[in-house]
């Protein structure tokens, strides 16, 4: 094949074929072992040690946490654990929240999951014949997907000394698929208020069946329950504060540019725990006598609020300068107003670009809640201290096993939400268009 010079008309050098790709081989397990494992002497010996090292770290756990370690401290403490110093006689309240939170997810989740699936020949949204699951594929599907959450769970109710939360956990479980396959149902029109739904969801939890009239306050919380709370309400709040920082910082105003950098840089220099303290003591201070002062919770979220959202502001300048001007150019050149290329097009591929940096930044703020503490909260470290000093427990060095059982919760939760962001990133190509 002969190529023409654009420039001199003249006939320049044959152009080589492309070299074909290697054909792709699938290697049975044993052909794998051999051509990754024991491909050399070097690596033979290499696998030799480090799998014999595995077996022995392997070995050495296991035999520590069936038979060495002494469980009853987290089985005694299982609810302090879970909820902190939350009145026995109000758990009902918990339960109520965790069906209504559980429900309302789970339609959002069903009718997003029927918005994404291609469209079929008809018109319909359902999912083409070829595409159909079984339920059993679907269960297992669901298990690989969430399994350190499920695992997590299992060690959970496993410490249970009574029926009645093991009943609860499969009730909520079941109450979240039924809901999911009755949001595959929403009529199209309704499917964009289906998250609407959840944060309403959300509010009548919180402020009905546990904050509410006769209810147990803020205050009161603690253990994984504050975790959980305390980390949905920093990303609900932190993520549209961060989002409007970073457009503000790249505005062409200068006052709004010169806002949105002061904030961003003064809270990005000082440390969560300086926040805290300052939320959690001298915010009392600056409220007068007649005017009662929000309570720990909320002067807690909003420190993390704030801390947060300068850090998400600056993930999402990096992912809007990741956008080629030649996009916003386009999108100008159709006619689009400054409002929908950002809307329509710049968002769309700065978000989807920042995602594993966006979730880190969540798992981050999930593992800070910790730092709940200094203010005198119950959170799931400090019952892990507070539980081995108790006159049952003290003195038999139980430290190890409390702080295993912590090491697991923060585990599954991180793993789970690390896992959902690599499988948005492959359902969205990052990295690959």
């Amino acid at each position: 094949m002969t190529a023409i010079d654009p420039l001199s008309g003249a006939l320049a050098e044959p152009l080589a074929p492309p070299e074909p790709e290697p054909p792709v081989r699938d290697l049975t397990p044993r052909q794998w072992v051999r051509a990754n494992l024991f491909s050399s002497p070097w690596n033979a010996a290499l696998t030799v040690v480090s799998g014999l090292l595995v077996a022995w770290v392997v070995y050495r756990l296991a035999r520590w946490v069936f038979v060495t370690a002494d469980w009853e401290v987290v089985r005694v403490n299982l609810r302090l654990f879970m909820v902190g110093r939350f009145p026995d006689d109000q758990l009902w309240r918990l339960w109520v929240a965790g069906y209504i939170v559980a429900v309302t997810v789970g339609v959002a989740l069903g009718a997003t999951s029927v918005a994404m699936r291609p469209v079929a020949d008809g018109g319909d949204t359902r999912a083409p014949a070829g595409d159909r699951r079984s339920l059993g594929r679907r269960v297992v599907g669901a298990l690989h997907r969430f399994w350190p959450a499920v695992l997590a769970v299992v060690v959970i109710l496993g410490f249970c000394q009574t029926w009645p939360p093991v009943v609860g956990t499969i009730g909520l479980v079941v109450a979240g698929v039924a809901a999911g396959m009755l949001g595959t149902r929403v009529p199209r029109r309704l499917r964009p208020w289906t998250w609407a739904l959840v944060a309403a969801g959300l509010i009548a939890a919180l402020q009905v069946t546990i904050a509410g009239e006769g209810g147990v306050g803020w205050d009161e919380w603690g253990g994984l329950h504050l975790a959980v709370a305390a980390t949905v309400a920093g990303i609900a709040l932190a993520f549209p504060l961060g989002l409007l920082l970073a457009l503000g910082r790249r505005s062409s105003l200068p006052a709004i540019r010169l806002v949105s950098v002061g904030y961003i840089e003064a809270f990005r220099a000082v440390p969560l725990v300086t926040l805290l303290f300052l939320g959690g003591f001298m915010v009392g201070f600056l409220f007068p006598n007649t005017v009662e002062p929000p309570s720990f919770l909320v002067r807690a979220v909003i420190a993390i609020t704030v801390f947060e959202a300068a850090y998400i502001a600056e993930i999402v300048r990096g992912g809007l300068q990741a956008v080629p001007h030649g996009q916003v150019e386009a999108a100008q050149a159709v006619g689009l107003s400054p409002v929908k290329v950002m809307r329509l097009v710049v968002l769309p591929q700065a978000l989807r670009a920042v995602i594993p940096a966006m979730v880190g930044q969540f798992i981050s703020l999930f593992k800070d809640t910790s730092l709940l503490t200094i203010i005198g909260f119950f959170e799931l470290l400090e019952v892990a201290n507070i539980v081995t000093q108790q006159p049952a427990f003290q003195g038999q060095g139980l430290r190890p096993v409390t702080l295993t059982f912590v090491g697991l919760i923060y585990w599954a939760g991180c793993s789970t939400m690390s896992r959902e962001s690599q499988r948005l990133e492959r359902r969205l190509g990052v990295g690959e268009r």
